[in-house]
Parts: C-alpha cells; sequence; structure tokens
C-alpha cells in the first residue's frame, strides 16, 4: 500500500517543469524588453527616429488591450479609435477647459471611457461576436461625428489644443524625455498583460475563446469574463490616447476614424493573435512599414496591400504564432 504523505509534504508543490518556468521565463522576457526599451535610444540617430518610436510604442499599447479582447476572449471590436480619442479629448478638455492638472486629467478621462466601456459592452456581450463588432462600429461613428460637430468644445474637424503634460509650472517637452514616459507605460501594459494572461482570469479567457459552451457549463461566467476584457482594453487605449494627446501638443477627430479601428485590428491579426509578442510586432511593423513604402509614391498602398496578402498567405496565425509553431516542428 503507497504511503499516505504527510501534511508538510501535501502543503509543498510538486516540482515539475512546466510550472516552474512560467514565473522565470515571463521575468526573463520582461527583464530583456526592459533592457531593449533602455538601449534603444542610443540607436536612434535624429529625433524623427525617436518620434516614430514614440507613435510605434502608443500603438503597441493600444494593440496589445485589443488583443487581450480579440485574441484570448474571442471578440472583435471595430471601433476602438473611439476609446484611444475619448481618452486624449476627455484629457485636453479637462485640462484646457476645467483647469485640471493634466496628472489628474489623464486618469480622470481613462477612468470615464472604462466606464462607458462597461456600458456599451454589459448588453451587446450577452450575445455573440458579430454584435460586439456591430456595437463598437456605431459608437466608432458617434464618437467621431460628436466629436467633429461640436467644435465649441472640440475645436470641429480642426482640432484642439492640448495642454503639456508637467508637474506644476514645469512641462515635460523633448523627444527624450517623452520616450522615458512611453517607455515605461509600454513596459508597463507588457507586464500587466503577460500577468493577466497566467492568472486565473487568463485562463478563463482563453478557456471561453476556445468554446463558450464548455467554459460555461465548467462554471465559467462568460459574459462577466467578455466583459472584463472589453473595458480593459478600452482603458488600454484611452491611456496611450491620452499620453498622445498631451506628447502631440494637438488632438483631431481623425483619431476616433473607422479607418483607425481597422488599422489597430489589423496590427493584432497581422503580428498574431492571442500573442503579446505578436501585438508588439504588429505595432512596430505596421507603423513603420507606410514611412518605408513612401519611395513607391503611387503605388504605397498597392505594396502596402501586397504585404498583408503575403503575411496573411504564408502566416495564416499571425508572424509569431506561425513562427513559433514551425519552431517546434523542427525540435
Amino acid at each position: 500500500m503507497p504511503a499516505i504523505p504527510n501534511a508538510s509534504e501535501r502543503a509543498a508543490p510538486r516540482a515539475s517543469g512546466r510550472p516552474s518556468l512560467r514565473l522565470p521565463s515571463r521575468r526573463a522576457a520582461l527583464a530583456g524588453f526592459a533592457l531593449a526599451l533602455a538601449l534603444l535610444p542610443f540607436a536612434l540617430p535624429n529625433s524623427y527616429f525617436h518620434e516614430l518610436a514614440i507613435t510605434v510604442a502608443l500603438n503597441a499599447i493600444v494593440c496589445i488591450g485589443l488583443n487581450l479582447l480579440i485574441g484570448y476572449a474571442g471578440q472583435i471590436s471595430l471601433g476602438h479609435a473611439a476609446f484611444y480619442a475619448l481618452g486624449g479629448y476627455g484629457s485636453a478638455l479637462l485640462a484646457a477647459h476645467a483647469g485640471w492638472p493634466p496628472l489628474l486629467a489623464m486618469p480622470a478621462s481613462v477612468g470615464a471611457v472604462g466606464a462607458l466601456a462597461w456600458l456599451v459592452g454589459r448588453p451587446t456581450l450577452r450575445f455573440s461576436g458579430h454584435t460586439l463588432a456591430m456595437g463598437t462600429l456605431g459608437l466608432g461613428v458617434i464618437v467621431s461625428i460628436v466629436l467633429t460637430n461640436e467644435d465649441r468644445l472640440t475645436g470641429g474637424p480642426d482640432g484642439m489644443a492640448v495642454p503639456p503634460l508637467g508637474f506644476g509650472s514645469v512641462a515635460l517637452a523633448g523627444e527624450h524625455t517623452w520616450y522615458v514616459i512611453v517607455a515605461l507605460a509600454l513596459w508597463l501594459a507588457v507586464w500587466g498583460a503577460l500577468n493577466l494572461i497566467e492568472s486565473p482570469t487568463g485562463r478563463a479567457l482563453r478557456a471561453l475563446h476556445g468554446s463558450p459552451i464548455a467554459a460555461e457549463t465548467l462554471g465559467i461566467p462568460v459574459a462577466r469574463y467578455k466583459l472584463r476584457a472589453f473595458v480593459l482594453s478600452a482603458v488600454f487605449a484611452a491611456a496611450a490616447g491620452a499620453l498622445a494627446a498631451h506628447h502631440a501638443g494637438f488632438i483631431t477627430p481623425a483619431k476616433a476614424s473607422f479607418l483607425h479601428s481597422v488599422e489597430l485590428v489589423i496590427m493584432v491579426v497581422f503580428g498574431g493573435m492571442a500573442s503579446v509578442g505578436g501585438a508588439l510586432l504588429g505595432a512596430v511593423v505596421l507603423t513603420l512599414l507606410p514611412q518605408l513604402l513612401t519611395a513607391l509614391k503611387d503605388y504605397e498602398m498597392v505594396a502596402f496591400g501586397a504585404v498583408l496578402v503575403a503575411t496573411m498567405v504564408f502566416f495564416p496565425r499571425g508572424v509569431v504564432p506561425t513562427l513559433a509553431r514551425w519552431l517546434g516542428e523542427r525540435r
């Protein structure tokens, strides 16, 4: 008869390779990513490339949040640019018209966008994925129209000036300063996403993405977890939008356009859904690629479309997941 383990043996964690490697590998990835962000400015030759790096980081923050919704929760949002624009406009209006310090206006704006996402997502997320897509598409159209027509508050189609971010009378300016701010925000977004994915909430999201019916049979409240992912992705977008507005010192309703929402979805799909690395890669490649194709002039969009088609043909699951599968098969 096998021996029954005592209490201390039952309390001790079992020695297994897979669980014990997760935390160190995540820490190593975060440390390597922090090192790459710290060393990147030394490789950038001028302020133009610093501005590109800041734009890439802001897009990556949005894509990481959107990937939690599309890649893990299995829901599609076609109006995520609305949350991005509302985060920027909310912070700008509170700082410019209400006299709030930008450091208080930004979190207040992000919190308000999160509340709006909760109100929009609560009725739509109880149904199938296309319902959320149509709901967010309608929200994006409404936000774009309101921001364009309410010229007394938002400046109309010409946009509005945004007060600079700073402490009291000291304004934070310069591409080097803003790179540090945005890089820190991006690292925090990656850290939060990776920890969420490995948490019980992340496992529940993966379960309902695979089969909502099976997940609900196992006792997972599907609608609740979908709503959490939707609100969290909206908060990521609003935070990036607020940072972008104060960095540029100006914001226009174009940030809420349907085209911008589609660009964000393409970034997530290009890099690979259900992959934080894929969201980062998609933001990097599809933000820099138009800059590299400007030499083609009239054929720029043709070449851009050809790259997207080739990616979907040769990397049907996205670049990062497909490469990971290929490496696993070779091993």
